[in-house]
């Protein structure tokens, strides 16, 4: 049996503005198996990265703050523990790389000595983080490692600094790590270079991968698993290729017919597209989020929470997968 590395239940965090309250994840729930990637996707704001912050401690009181749940990795409670065991465990077990690696990098600091500072604040002695920073360099592509340790962040491309934050990211020999759209502002070729770091680094040391993002060819060169997010929910779930190949939930078919396919979408032709906006999440929301946009709504979406149903290793959350004839 696959080891759960992460389990993740029934979390819901809220952010505190202007005398409003956001509800930003509301009863997600999700696991990670060593070893494996599960994509988290869906829009911009529907929920992605806060999942992901909160599982890191990286929810900031105010103005956000978790409201119920649990977060366990191999076990132990996260958001209960003592405070030096949680840093013991950011950083060493759960590591982040993050969407915009220029915004995470001091620009005063050479690139060497703020990946090695993790592992200095952790105990390990400065030589031995000197060495294994410039290991780890090497490991994801840069080139003369000792050399551009000493280099600042602004003398290296976009894609070479999405290097540096793997690089930063592996110091702790994590178990898990969480990647929040770590290819979105690259181009095409490098995307698909960092996404074969990634596939080749997580198989050479059996790491988990939560990978967060928005980008469908991406979920489907490398995630085992897909949740779909939208409005702070999990709407649909399951094995990768069979949410790709059946959709189940309505938001997830919109997001599939979104996709231009070669020799099947017409050149020139407009492409398919959801209408309308993800519904703002401030005072909650009462029935179904999805329903002012989804095609198949009916007067019940309007009043009442959307069901759970399975079929196989697939769920969904929606009232027309209860009227619909199992196959």
């Amino acid at each position: 049996m696959a080891e759960h590395v992460l389990d993740v239940s029934n979390l819901s965090v809220e952010f505190h503005t202007a005398g409003k309250v956001v509800e930003a994840v509301r009863n997600v729930s999700f696991h990670l198996d060593r070893g494996e990637t599960l994509a988290i996707l869906g829009e911009s704001g529907s929920g992605k990265s806060v999942s992901a912050s909160a599982v890191m401690d990286l929810i900031a009181c105010p103005p956000g703050r978790i409201t119920s749940g649990s977060i366990h990795y191999r076990g132990e409670d996260l958001l209960h523990m003592p405070a030096g065991r949680r840093r013991e465990i950011n950083g060493r077990k759960i590591a982040m790389i993050f969407q915009d690696p220029l915004a995470h990098l001091n620009p005063v600091y050479p690139v060497g000595w703020q990946i090695a500072e993790a592992m200095r604040v952790h105990g390990m002695p400065a030589g031995d983080a000197r060495r294994r920073t410039i290991e780890l360099m090497g490991r994801v592509g840069i080139r003369d490692p000792e050399q551009r340790a000493r280099a600042y962040p602004h003398q290296f491309s976009g894609g070479q600094r999405q290097r540096l934050m793997i690089a930063m990211a592996l110091m702790g020999r994590p178990r898990f790590l969480i990647a929040d759209e770590p290819t979105t502002a690259l181009d095409v070729t490098i995307q698909a270079q960092i996404l074969t770091l990634l596939a080749g680094i997580q198989r050479d040391l059996g790491l988990g991968l939560l990978l967060i993002t928005h980008d469908l060819g991406v979920v489907a060169a490398v995630a085992d698993r897909v949740a779909v997010m939208y409005a702070g929910r999990i709407v649909e779930e399951g094995a990768a290729r069979d949410v790709f190949a059946h959709p189940m939930h309505p938001y997830t078919s919109g997001l599939m017919a979104a996709i231009p396919v070669p020799g099947r979408t017409a050149r020139g032709q407009p492409l398919a597209a959801i209408p309308g906006r993800v519904p703002g999440l401030i005072g909650g929301i009462t029935g179904c989020a999805f329903r002012d946009r989804c095609p198949h709504a009916m007067p019940v979406c309007a009043t009442t929470s959307p069901p759970l149903v399975a079929r196989g290793g697939q769920r969904a959350e929606c009232h027309l997968l209860v009227m619909e004839p199992q196959p």
